[in-house]
């Protein structure tokens, strides 16, 4: 199925759960790819491959390295294994975003597969391997075709904007880490190929931010991320705009505040369903939300040095009390000595629902 035509004459073909870009002409390009990564000039096509099995399973392999397996895929789609290189990922292919951004006789378009639901992760990050090559599939995987000719070195530059574009995307929507309470800077496993036009009488000495190179590299990139990311992930500003989806990274999460009601809670009782309802149904109330991610982004500002611990604990407290107000549930209970900053938020939610389950018809015994 031919998807696209770009401005440099290559065809986007989506097949046999792959993406495939076949050059017209001759092309420079940069790929980060273990199979036949770096830079060449020599390269007739570049591929996207979708390399899961089904639902819950592994991604797929054809032999005993990775670098073999993306050169028998390769073979499996038609091209030859020694002029492309290619990138494996968990993302299907129908859900590709393909976003072009022009200025004058310049054109740059990104084709981007992705997702950060399960492997999402903040540069510094604990590791999980030294030497050994991990078997994991890309996740946010970027094809970026520049419809200009650019030496090697600018098209090195090309690549870090185009990783500074997609950390951007995953900072305004506020992806989480996986691996621990930061916010995503990429996945663990994401791969890029960068494609200059060397038949183009454009020629550029720059693709920094600056550079309106650089602008049309971020635009394109940016809006083809948060694209890819909503369709594969559901990954969106709506699907972020709920305090419990903004609490995961901490460890707090619908099941840990079922766990402390149980602990804490005698007098009213809820079954888990109607507890989790009603929890959800305060972390989205407008004045609650909004006070909570300030409250959230106030121990953010705290780790990275830029807050005292008394000034972040003065103003969360003054948080909680106005989300309180915001809400009409009894203020929170003064902060315990030695109380962790992020349990104190946990506390109050579930008093929070406490509250509001007392004004609850009771049903069969239970709420």
């Amino acid at each position: 199925m031919e998807l696209a035509k770009l401005t440099t004459g290559d065809t986007i073909y989506r097949y046999d759960k792959s993406l495939v870009l076949f050059f017209s002409g001759v092309r420079k390009v940069l790929s980060t790819s273990l199979y036949n990564g770096g830079y060449h000039e020599d390269f007739t096509a570049v591929f996207n491959r979708d390399m899961t099995q089904g639902a819950g399973m592994p991604c797929e392999t054809f032999a005993d390295t990775y670098v073999e397996s993306m050169r028998i895929v390769a073979q499996k789609i038609g091209l030859d294994p020694n002029r492309t290189t290619g990138m494996g990922t968990a993302a299907q292919m129908e859900n590709v975003s393909i976003e072009s951004r022009s200025y004058k006789e310049l054109t740059v378009t990104a084709i981007v597969t992705g997702g950060v639901e399960t492997n999402g992760g903040r540069v510094g990050d604990p590791a999980s391997y030294y030497k050994t090559v991990p078997k994991k599939c890309g996740t946010i995987n970027i094809i970026l075709v520049i419809d200009a000719d650019l030496p090697p070195g600018i098209l090195a530059r090309a690549l870090v904007t185009c990783t500074e574009a997609k950390t951007a995307a995953l900072q305004e929507l506020m992806a989480d880490s996986r691996y621990s309470c930061g916010l995503a800077t990429g996945s663990g496993t994401d791969q890029t190929i960068v494609v200059a036009n060397t038949d183009s009488p454009l020629y550029f000495e720059g693709a920094g931010k600056h550079s309106k190179l650089g602008e049309l590299i971020g635009q394109s990139v940016m809006t083809a991320v948060k694209e890819a990311l909503g369709k594969q992930s559901g990954l969106t500003p709506a699907h972020q705009h709920n305090l419990l989806r903004r609490l995961r990274r901490f460890g707090i999460t619908g099941d840990t505040l079922w766990h402390d009601y149980e602990e804490r809670v005698q007098t009213v009782r809820l079954i888990k369903p109607r507890f989790l309802q009603i929890l959800h149904e305060f972390g989205e109330h407008s004045g609650v939300f909004a006070l909570g991610v300030s409250y959230i982004h106030l121990y953010d500002e705290f780790l990275w040095g830029l807050l005292t611990e008394e000034e972040t604990h003065m103003m969360g407290a003054h948080f909680l009390m106005e989300m309180a107000h915001r809400a009409d549930v009894p203020l929170p209970a003064e902060r315990q000595a030695g109380e962790d900053y992020m349990q104190a938020l946990a506390t109050f939610l579930v008093d929070s629902v406490c509250a509001r389950a007392e004004n609850l018809p009771e049903e069969g015994g239970t709420v």
